[in-house]
């Protein structure tokens, strides 16, 4: 998955033409046909993330997705309890259902789909602070229902789950009572215990030397093996790496993608070189090739791509753009690189990174797919998701989403 993704939690899913319908979803009656997607989607609307499937659409609230949008959690109050279900959104159908004690809302899902956790309530982990408390209690769940129930220290937000999936990563916000910045640990589910991260080389962080993050998450993207998350940062006040506070070097961090491995549990930060992270956190957006080799940053505001090779974890090169105003958001095929600002959308050639052709849509873009085969571009606007042929910027289709927000990504297995 290239997974763009700011990660909002209360999501909705719309199912297939043909598939049995949702538990607790109602299709929308009462409408003329839309006409049909060619391939199914996931988007963000007014109240959570909607799945299209050709023609038809049903909605699930409380839910969220994996990354690469293969299945859904969702959880619905049942008395003093909440029942919760893991959908398989290739077919639409529930896999599983199983009641927990308690009321709780999704927070994070494993990358393989086979485990949720779990809060009092929905928390961004991108784009926002948690109240101020304690303690946080977590849930952990599979389609078997209740594993481990925690009782953190702290202000907590589940992010997301170790590969093997007996860690979870969250971010710990400091103070816990009055949070204004958070590091990223991980708990030991068979324990209960956080700890922090090794560095990149695998050695233990020592005391004092755990990352503090002041700025803006403005978009998360998981590697297509599912085995590292990247996490762009903009506006870092005074930051300083785990490297220059273990060698007391002065940092100077305005923008950064921080790097998460999490299978070795370990993270990296490799910096945005100046102008990244001065304009605003909106303007930058972020995607990774189908390869999983290159991971490309683009600042519409001061017209920059930074090319970071994912092997080496460092920024090969940055190239000039035309400068764009607004929300940005970036989508990368096979040869091409697409990005988009306002009403424009350009596509570069994903060697050079030079442009090859630009066209406008209708409205202000709100988020970039390309389909698995690389023939189309799905493009989400306000209120409305249109495809185009990616050599010329042909409308091929359109259909309207009231309330569209943003778009997940492909939904289903490849």
């Amino acid at each position: 998955m290239a997974v763009t993704m700011s990660r909002r939690r209360i999501l909705t899913l719309l199912a297939s033409a043909g598939a049995t319908a949702l538990a607790g979803c109602e299709p929308a009656r009462g409408r003329a046909p839309a006409p049909a997607v060619p391939d199914p989607l996931l988007l963000l609307v007014d109240e959570g993330l909607g799945l299209l499937r050709g023609a038809d659409r049903r909605t699930i609230p409380r839910a969220v997705a994996t990354a690469d949008g293969t299945w859904v959690f969702a959880t619905a109050p049942e008395g003093p309890d909440t029942a919760c279900r893991r959908i398989d959104t290739t077919t639409g159908r529930t896999a599983a259902r199983t009641v927990l004690p308690g009321r709780w809302m999704p927070q994070a899902v494993s990358a393989d789909g086979t485990r949720v956790a779990l809060t009092p309530t929905g928390m961004p982990v991108n784009g926002g602070r948690p109240a101020g408390r304690e303690v946080t209690p977590v849930l952990v769940a599979d389609a078997g229902g209740m594993r481990q129930r925690l009782d953190l220290r702290g202000a907590v937000v589940p992010e997301a789950f170790t590969a093997d999936g007996t860690g979870l990563f969250v971010l710990d916000w400091l103070p816990a009572t009055a949070p204004d910045r958070y590091r990223v640990r991980v708990v030991d589910l068979a324990t209960g215990t956080p700890g922090p991260l090794s560095t990149r080389d695998k050695t233990q962080v020592p005391p004092g030397a755990e990352e503090e993050m002041r700025g803006d998450g403005r978009q998360a993207v998981l590697a297509p093996d599912r085995t590292v998350l990247y996490t762009l940062y903009t506006h870092q006040p005074d930051h300083q790496h785990t490297r220059d506070l273990v060698s007391g070097r002065p940092g100077d961090a305005h923008a950064f993608v921080h790097t998460l491995n999490l299978r070795e549990r370990w993270a990296y930060c490799v910096d945005l070189p100046h102008p990244f992270g001065e304009a605003a956190a909106a303007g930058h957006a972020m995607a990774i090739t189908p390869d999983g080799g290159r991971l490309l940053v683009a600042d519409v505001a001061s017209g920059t791509v930074a090319d970071i090779g994912t092997e080496e974890l460092t920024v090969r090169r940055t190239v000039p753009q035309p400068r764009g105003a607004g929300a940005a958001h970036a989508a990368a095929g096979d040869d091409r690189l697409y990005l988009a600002a306002g009403t424009t959308v350009r596509a570069l050639d994903l060697t050079r990174l030079t442009g090859t052709v630009d066209w406008r849509v209708r409205e202000p873009v709100t988020g970039l797919v390309t389909s698995r085969d690389g023939s189309r571009l799905y493009v989400g606007q306000r209120d409305a998701v249109s495809w185009h042929d990616p050599a010329t910027g042909r409308e091929l289709g359109r259909v309207p989403v009231p309330g569209l927000v943003g778009v997940h990504g492909l939904a289903g297995s490849a």
